[in-house]
């Protein structure tokens, strides 16, 4: 998502970069493209005429500073105000000290709800040791129960449902169950509804009532228009939601419409949601965004996805054989699937500061599928000692992976320049690699 932005901007940027000062003629040059990608992106037309206003005062109103250029110093008040305009600092769930938290997720049909449920508990459950219990309040959609149910036995935490009609009978009960297992944590799922549907809209108000949360979450999904934006203002003024969370944001939509919400609302957005994968659901950081958007990567959520899902003492030691004589296929192998673990290597170049721009849109993942099946093709002993592997031994690896004769040769070639560069780091000093994190 939001390539279409970065694309617009990175241009806009690449222009000023040629001018020598900032001056009044180009900032206007500059916020007029900026405006125009805005739109396309399907930004509101009021929240991106507000953002190119601030944008102005602040460019024609700063100092110059000598020692950076234009086009820095304006990448610099652009990304200050996106970062502002994404709401700045991040917003998380405030916890109860005494006594469970509840909140209660509402938002239009199809938005993803249900399945937002389950990932909030199972990221509350993961990165604050909560014990949440989840309460099928969704019964207008046909199968909701059922998919609450099995999702949240997905995501090993408990939760209540009932096939009845009467969901304030359901949530009364459900909390009464939470009180009786002790969880800490309550997430109500509610049925999707248009913020025109007086009688539903009521009997949400009444849900709220009876429940009376601490977090009412609106879900919204990232890939609509503007009617996701025309709605969640309608949703705030009835029942004054706590924060919204992003869904489907992994989508090829333009996303404006999405990010426009919190301008709307006046609410941060305080999740994502990315994927059918109950571990997709991130904390929202509008710097982290802002930078990405802006072309300016995002190292700090690299870092920390891959300390969410590589294991440190296993990478250490792949880190240390990468720099010794040692390192062999089998290390290669296990590296690959600890960076697949990170996701899809676009996303994860996405994140890399300077790489926006390279065609990893291009970068066929079955590729690495292919390597992997050439190199468990191969005998234990080729694979520890790939010296070994000779002109009659590279043809009966090609047969039994089904890839060619030049594509395993590629793949060894590849591999022994790779060896040789990272001996070249042992010289230099272990701690300075650029993977040891």
């Amino acid at each position: 998502m939001f390539e279409q932005l970065q694309n617009r901007l990175h241009n806009v940027v690449k222009t000023l970069k040629g001018h020598g000062k900032i001056t009044e003629s180009n900032v206007t040059e500059a916020s007029r493209e900026i405006r125009r990608a805005l739109l396309e992106a399907d930004v509101n037309f009021k929240v991106a005429r507000d953002f190119i206003k601030k944008v102005q005062e602040k460019a024609t109103g700063e100092k110059v500073i000598r020692s950076i250029s234009p086009g820095q110093q304006f990448i610099k008040i652009l990304n200050d105000e996106l970062t502002e305009f994404l709401g700045g600092d991040s917003v998380e769930i405030k916890f109860n000290s005494v006594g469970p938290t509840t909140i209660l997720m509402a938002g239009l049909q199809g938005s993803g709800k249900t399945t937002t449920t389950a990932k909030l508990a199972r990221f509350l459950k993961k990165k604050y040791r909560k014990n949440p219990i989840l309460i099928a309040g969704d019964l207008q959609r046909p199968g909701a129960v059922d998919q609450l149910k099995v999702m949240a036995k997905k995501a090993e935490v408990d939760y209540y449902c009932e096939y009845i009609k009467d969901v304030l009978q359901v949530v009364k009960n459900g909390l009464k169950k939470a009180k009786d297992n002790q969880n800490d944590v309550i997430i109500i799922d509610t049925a999707g509804r248009l913020h025109i549907d007086v009688e539903l809209m009521d009997e949400l108000k009444k849900v709220i009532s009876l429940s009376t949360p601490d977090e009412i979450l609106y879900v919204a999904d990232g890939m609509t228009g503007q009617d996701a934006v025309n709605s969640s203002k309608a949703f705030n003024d009835e029942i004054d939601i706590s924060g919204i969370v992003l869904t489907k944001m992994d989508g090829d939509s333009r996303g404006g419409a999405a990010l426009s919400i919190r301008k709307v609302t006046g609410k941060s957005i305080k999740f994502i949601g990315t994927g059918e994968g109950l571990d997709g659901l991130e904390i929202f950081h509008p710097n982290r965004l802002a930078n990405r958007i802006l072309g300016m990567g995002d190292v700090i959520s690299l870092v920390e996805k891959a300390q969410e899902v590589i294991d440190t003492e296993e990478a250490e030691k792949l880190a240390k054989r990468m720099v010794s004589k040692e390192f062999n296929f089998e290390d290669f192998q296990q590296q690959m699937k600890q960076i697949q673990k990170m996701g899809s290597i676009s996303d994860i170049m996405k994140m890399v500061p300077g790489m926006n721009k390279m065609p990893v849109g291009d970068v066929n993942e079955k590729q690495l599928i292919w390597v992997d099946a050439m190199i468990s093709s191969m005998t234990v002993k080729e694979r520890q000692n790939p010296n070994i592997i000779n002109g009659s031994r590279r043809k009966r690896i090609a047969k039994g992976s089904g890839r060619s004769l030049f594509e395993i040769n590629q793949l060894l070639k590849q591999f022994f320049q790779m060896k040789k560069m990272m001996a070249g780091f042992s010289k230099k000093g272990f701690k300075r690699m650029p993977f040891n994190l």
